[in-house]
């Protein structure tokens, strides 16, 4: 059942892909106002009134909400991008609206400022030094010992993440995640560079909720997708309604405390770990939002837990709705380039109808576009992505394979040149 006060939506994003759902989700159970500059024309269909404004200035949005706020109550603040964690924040505190503080999410923007509450408050993470210069990077590698991780301070999306194994590999990294950029995120939050210590181990994400002071619970544990050597981008998850991890001792302490670490007393989080061989589950990052990559889709369809709505309702201090009701699995897969250069053909042979379990399969390219092939992919170069359901992980594991088989794509080889650097 909708509810009256709307939501003040901050961002609305330019991927119907990716986007469509999480908003309709929302907009099924509350009234919606986008707060943006522009907005596409598959999300108007979901808001009740756009507010516009320039997302980079926090204090023209402020401005421009608190203006409409004065004739018209609000029920609640959020937003689902990154770009947008610490806006949100701040807004929801002027208005007196239900939220985490704004240094919180600064905290969750900010991978330096993350790593050295986590370290305070031992939390188990990784080693992390910010490097001024290629020297220096390269001087805190050796320290560490390799391999080490380069990456952006304030990226997202895998952006400017990279492997290094060597002394000269660290400087080449350094300048790359230095100009790293995805989705317009280098303008906001600070520049700079990290070096990391390399854990080893699977990789999972956890989809918390954050229900007030020291009331943190495991919704969903998402599997990771196994990435080819010497990469560092997103090859797709998978959510098992019965994963043994929910209930994991070990994996909720870590979530707890990077949470309190933090400061966060509010929202939905995706949590990023590594569960290493040796330490356990050690924290990669802490995501002051709900997961993009269409994680919410995967939880709702494995144990129809509807994430979007559960941020939404905290948001304006509406009890949510945490019980699974499904016990399946699903999953996703993101199609990389297998070569850079000009792509000239991106096709679904014959068959998708028949395949058991897939619910979707997506082309987010068009030929005649230049493409990276990983590692110096970003989400820009994702060719496409399919949806599958199982009973379980591995009947999802094949499901995804049978689909990838269904992909056609030709691409000529050109000299390389880096996506979304600017």
């Amino acid at each position: 059942m909708p509810i009256d006060a709307p939501l003040v939506l901050i961002g609305v994003g330019d991927s119907a892909a990716y986007r469509k759902d999480t908003l309709g989700s929302i907009a099924a159970r509350h009234p919606v106002i986008a707060v943006d500059r522009t907005v596409p024309a598959w999300a108007r269909p979901y808001l009740t009134r756009i507010i516009r404004a320039d997302l980079t200035d926090t204090a023209a949005v402020t401005a421009a909400v608190g203006r409409y706020a004065i004739d018209h109550p609000l029920g609640g603040v959020l937003t689902y991008m990154e770009h947008h964690v610490q806006t949100a924040a701040v807004l929801a505190q002027q208005l007196g609206l239900p939220g985490s503080s704004p240094q919180s999410m600064a905290a969750c923007r900010d991978k330096a400022v993350s790593r050295r509450l986590m370290a305070e408050h031992q939390v188990p993470s990784a080693r992390s030094m910010q490097a001024s210069t290629p020297e220096s990077a390269a001087a805190f590698a050796d320290l560490m010992g390799y391999p080490v991780i380069v990456k952006p301070r304030s990226m997202a999306g895998s952006a400017g993440v990279i492997r290094a194994d060597s002394a000269a590999a660290v400087r080449e990294a350094f300048d790359e995640a230095g100009r790293a950029s995805v989705m317009g995120l280098h303008h906001y939050g600070p520049a700079g560079v990290l070096v990391e210590e390399y854990l080893d181990g699977p990789e999972i994400s956890v989809e918390t909720a954050v229900l007030g002071l020291d009331r943190v619970r495991i919704l969903a544990v998402t599997r990771k997708l196994p990435a080819p050597a010497g990469t560092t981008q997103e090859y797709g998850h998978l959510v098992d309604a019965r994963d043994p991890l929910l209930s994991d001792p070990g994996l909720i302490q870590v979530i707890e405390g990077a949470v309190a670490a933090h400061g966060i007393t509010l929202g939905v989080l995706c949590i990023e770990v590594k569960l290493t061989p040796d330490a356990g589950p050690r924290i990669v990052e802490v995501n002051g939002r709900l997961g993009g990559d269409l994680l919410p889709l995967l939880v709702k369809r494995a144990l129809g837990i509807e994430l979007p709505q559960i941020a939404a309702d905290l948001a304006t201090g509406v009890v949510p709705r945490l019980r699974p009701v499904l016990q399946r699995a699903a999953a996703i897969e993101f199609a990389y380039p297998n070569t850079s250069g000009m792509l000239h053909r991106l096709s679904v042979r014959p068959g998708r109808e028949q395949l058991t379990g897939l619910e979707r399969m997506v082309l987010t390219h068009t030929p005649g576009a230049r493409v990276s092939a990983p590692p110096h992919a970003t989400l820009a170069d994702r060719l496409a992505h399919w949806v599958v359901l199982g009973l379980g992980a591995d009947e999802c594991r094949t499901r995804l394979a049978q689909a990838a088989d269904l992909l056609e794509v030709h691409i000529s080889q050109h000299a390389y040149t880096p996506a979304c650097t600017t």
